[in-house]
């Protein structure tokens, strides 16, 4: 074998190496990357990363809760939870009881490797950030670098320095083959000319680079698209720093007291001024903002505590709005939250922990049809599906009757 050939080999296993690096580089980033997101559409509207309860128990150290092997329950418990309840899993029954033996959605649809991906993101979430703004200071939305980016030009950098690298142990090579066969010195090529010669002469190499090149732009453009009208984290300063953390969350305030809407109608509402006046009449300073915030309602309403009457000149408080579905949406809160008994914080998140509301899920069609895909219809003592029980109980005997069995998956349910 020559010592031409031999240089071309070693440069096919170092381009061979490098395509077998980015591709791992870009599966790992990937699957940490779908570990969150998958996390985020089937687990957060019950569960949290930390310690904290939402509806479900926070998965801080569950690993070290479960049976042993903690992957191998879990995947279990994830799949189909009523299976393994009704085997006999005593750690299991203790997980339901010990949570109001409210029934935990099933989630066959997704495969190991998804979940394995959830459970890795489980163990290392991100660093949250407070969201208790600095005084005086702008909020400042978080970023996220894209380490993909970063893996591919750092891997570029690499693949010229050893064409570079061995554009020179060529050269040098062929100097002494040349002086043997008594030939002139060959010609020094430039890092352009060797990558110009290199791609001629390798042509399907190129074409699999360039596909490669192709199809991860073609994803970065896909999923910017996909991101259009989704707004999720969503969460602007209002005209008055209301805090659902001090009412709904220390205070014990119902959800509902305010935004009575969600039980009787489409929409849950703002609440009127008046409402806040319930309660600050006589509660004339916050512990944390004093008086500067309840003096605001004061003044939209033209009240005067001194006197404890109102005036004639009112003016509307413009709270800005969270949660906005597009106009070709329908949405009922009352039939989710009355009919199909959801709780608030499968959509809203941890209101009561959020010190300024924000858009907790991403609301988008995806979204809502995974849910009418998983969560079974609670049917049992509830007056409004007494004839759909009794004509689906024996239609669907022993399995779970959830949404998109009622049509909760046809279009002009939303649509029309």
């Amino acid at each position: 074998m020559n010592v031409k050939c031999l240089i071309h080999i070693k440069r096919f296993k170092v381009f061979s190496t490098l395509l077998f690096i980015f591709y791992l580089s870009f599966s790992l980033s990937t699957q940490a990357a779908d570990g969150e997101k998958l996390f985020k559409q089937n687990c957060s509207a019950c569960h949290r990363v930390d310690e904290k309860k939402l509806v479900g128990p926070g998965l801080k150290g569950v690993f070290d809760r479960v049976p042993q092997p903690a992957e191998e329950w879990l995947i279990k418990w994830i799949k189909n939870n009523e299976e393994l309840r009704k085997s006999g899993d005593a750690y299991a029954n203790k997980v339901f009881t010990d949570n109001g033996s409210i029934p935990m959605s099933s989630f066959a649809h997704l495969s190991d490797e998804e979940i394995k991906a959830m459970l890795d993101y489980i163990k290392a979430p991100p660093v949250a950030v407070s969201a208790e703004p600095t005084p005086g200071a702008e909020p400042v939305a978080p970023t996220s670098g894209n380490t993909l980016l970063y893996v591919l030009l750092a891997l570029t950098l690499i693949f010229l320095i050893i064409i570079n690298v061995f554009s020179g142990v060529k050269h040098s090579l062929q100097t002494v083959v040349n002086e043997k066969e008594g030939l002139p010195a060959p010609e020094k090529l430039t890092l352009w000319q060797e990558t110009k010669h290199w791609m001629s002469s390798h042509k399907g190499w190129v074409a699999l680079g360039v596909i490669v090149i192709f199809l991860w732009v073609s994803k970065i453009g896909w999923d910017a698209l996909m991101g259009i009208g989704v707004y999720q984290g969503y969460q602007p300063e209002q005209p008055i720093a209301f805090s659902h953390q001090i009412h709904a969350g220390k205070n014990g305030i119902n959800c509902v007291y305010c935004h009575s809407g969600a039980e009787k109608g489409k929409t849950a509402g703002i609440p009127s001024a008046n409402v806040c006046m319930n309660c600050h009449k006589a509660i004339q300073e916050g512990k944390i903002t004093g008086t500067k915030e309840i003096a605001k309602i004061y003044a939209a309403l033209d009240y005067d505590p001194a006197t404890q009457k109102y005036g004639s000149n009112p003016t509307p408080i413009r709270w800005i709005r969270v949660h906005n579905l597009p106009d070709h949406v329908y949405f009922n809160h009352s039939q989710h939250t009355v009919a199909g008994k959801v709780a608030c914080a499968t959509c809203h998140g941890a209101v009561d922990s959020m010190t300024v509301a924000k858009q907790f899920s991403p609301l988008t069609m995806g979204w809502c049809v995974n849910c009418h895909r998983t969560t079974e219809v609670q049917m049992a003592g509830n007056g409004y599906y007494d004839y759909i029980h009794a004509t689906y109980k024996d239609k669907f005997k022993g399995q779970k009757i959830t949404v998109d069995k009622m049509g909760g998956l046809e279009c002009a349910k939303c649509h029309y």
